[in-house]
């Protein structure tokens, strides 16, 4: 018999103790550009750690589009960070987040 693993879910209401980024940050299905900045700010010492850092460019519907500055902009393992480190955070933390571009 295989187990399944219960996916447990935030409630999505502010008033049933779900999380405000999730709940009003997805007017219309865009994500809100304060909300993506403040995502950013959070992962941004690790990159300028490394020498390098991350600007938010725009928000075209869910698709984010950011520049990746200083020592990441040249650095072989840029897609890496922006695939598993921006993206996969701006996607947990903002559900209209569709995709990260590099532009």
């Amino acid at each position: 018999m295989t187990r399944v693993k219960e996916r447990r879910t935030a409630p999505r209401h502010p008033k049933e103790g779900g999380d405000m980024t999730r709940a009003a940050g997805n007017r219309g299905g865009v994500p809100v550009r304060p909300e993506v900045e403040k995502v950013l700010n959070s992962i941004r010492p690790a990159l300028q750690a490394d020498g390098g850092d991350v600007e938010l460019v725009d928000i075209d519907g869910g698709v984010v589009k950011v520049r990746l500055l200083g020592a990441c902009g040249g650095c072989p393992m840029a897609t890496m960070t922006l695939k598993g480190g921006i993206e996969a955070a701006l996607k947990e933390r903002i559900p209209a987040v569709e995709r990260v571009e590099s532009v």
